[in-house]
C-alpha cells in the first residue's frame, strides 16, 4: 500500500477483486432472486407464508421445494394450518407430501378427524392414506371369494351331504384408528369365506339355505370379523347361491367301492391260505406214501408180510382206483 501525503492509496489489483466478489456476490442474488421470486410472490399473495430463506434452504437440502410450497398453499386455501417445517421434514422422511395434505383436506371436508401425525406416521408406514380416508367417505365393496385368485365361488357342505356354492359381497368402510397393524383386505375375504363354510355346514338340509340366504349374512356378520382389520365392516350379502354336487351320496359310493375292494382282497387272502393248506396235506400225503415200500420192504424183511397178503393189497389198491374212475365225471370234449 502506498501513501502520498499522509493518504493510503489501494492498488488497482485489490479493487479489481473487490468488484470481482461483487459482481459474482450479485449475480448469485440476481440468480436465486429471479428463481425464487415467482414461488416466493405466489405463497405471500396466498398468505402461506413461505419465507426466501425457507426456499434457499430447501434447494440446498434437496428437497422438492415447489411441492412443499404447492402443497402448502393447498392446505392454507382449504382452511389447514401446517408449517413449512411439518411438510420439509416428513418428505425428508421419504413420505408423499401431496398425498398426506390431500388426504387431510379430504379428511376436514367430511369431518374426519385425522392429524398431521396420524396422516404421516401412515403415510410413512406404506399405507395409502388418501384412499383410506376416501374409502372411510365412500364404502368399498369386496367379492367374496376373490376373482383374481381364479376362483368364483365359496363352496360348502349341508349336513345332508348336499354342496352349496356362494358368492358375497363385502361392504367395506377403512378405519383410520386400525389402519397401522391392522389386517389387510385378504383376511376379512378369508373371514369371510371361513364364517359362510361354517354357517352352510350347521344347515341341517340345503333347502334351508335356499330358502333363507339372508340368515348366512347375518350369522356371519353377527361373529365381527373385522376385529383387528383396517376395516369396518358394514353388510354381507349373499350375492348368489346354487346347489352343487350330492357329496354325501358320492362319499358313500366311494366308502362302498372301498369296502367291496376290501372284502375281495379279504377273500382272496383266505382263497390263497386254502391253496396253501391243500398243497401242503398234499405234500404230507406224499410224504407218507413215499414211505409204504419202505415200510413194506421192512415188513417182508421181518416176516410180518407175505406174498399173498401183498398181492391181496394190490388187488385193493386197483379196485379202489377202478371205483373212483368210475366214480368222477367225463370232461366234456
Amino acid at each position: 500500500m502506498m501513501r502520498i501525503t499522509g493518504i493510503a492509496v489501494i492498488p488497482v489489483g485489490v479493487w479489481w477483486a473487490l468488484g470481482i466478489v461483487a459482481g459474482i456476490a450479485i449475480l448469485a442474488m440476481s440468480f436465486l432472486f429471479a428463481k425464487f421470486f415467482m414461488l416466493w410472490w405466489q405463497a405471500r399473495l396466498c398468505d402461506a407464508d413461505v419465507k426466501f430463506k425457507e426456499l434457499i434452504g430447501m434447494w440446498i437440502r434437496g428437497v422438492r421445494y415447489r411441492d412443499i410450497v404447492r402443497s402448502k398453499i393447498t392446505a392454507i386455501q382449504a382452511g389447514l394450518r401446517l408449517t413449512t417445517k411439518d411438510l420439509e421434514s416428513h418428505y425428508l422422511a421419504g413420505g408423499r407430501v401431496p398425498n398426506v395434505v390431500r388426504a387431510l383436506i379430504a379428511a376436514n371436508r367430511a369431518s374426519i378427524d385425522l392429524s398431521l401425525q396420524t396422516a404421516t406416521a401412515i403415510d410413512l408406514a406404506g399405507r395409502d392414506i388418501l384412499e383410506a380416508v376416501q374409502m372411510s367417505v365412500h364404502p368399498k365393496v369386496i367379492d367374496c371369494p376373490d376373482p383374481s385368485k381364479g376362483k368364483d365361488t365359496i363352496d360348502a357342505v349341508a349336513q345332508d351331504g348336499i354342496q352349496m356354492k356362494a358368492k358375497a359381497r363385502v361392504t367395506v368402510r377403512a378405519n383410520i384408528e386400525r389402519l397401522i397393524g391392522g389386517a389387510t383386505q385378504e383376511t376379512v375375504i378369508a373371514r369371510v369365506g371361513e364364517g359362510i363354510v361354517t354357517t352352510i355346514g350347521s344347515a341341517m338340509t340345503y333347502k334351508a339355505v335356499l330358502e333363507n340366504p339372508d340368515s348366512i349374512s347375518k350369522a356371519v356378520l353377527s361373529k365381527g370379523l373385522d376385529a383387528g382389520t383396517a376395516f369396518e365392516i358394514l353388510s354381507i350379502d349373499i350375492a348368489d347361491v346354487d346347489v352343487g354336487e350330492n357329496v354325501g351320496a358320492k362319499l358313500q359310493k366311494d366308502q362302498a367301492y372301498a369296502d367291496l375292494e376290501r372284502a375281495k382282497a379279504e377273500a382272496e387272502k383266505r382263497r390263497a391260505m386254502a391253496v396253501a393248506r391243500e398243497q401242503e396235506m398234499r405234500a404230507l400225503v406224499v410224504e407218507n406214501e413215499s414211505k409204504v415200500p419202505l415200510a413194506m420192504a421192512e415188513a417182508f424183511k421181518k416176516g410180518n408180510l407175505g406174498v399173498m397178503d401183498y398181492y391181496r393189497m394190490k388187488n385193493v389198491m386197483a379196485d379202489t382206483s377202478m371205483r373212483d374212475s368210475i366214480a368222477k365225471p367225463k370232461k366234456k370234449e
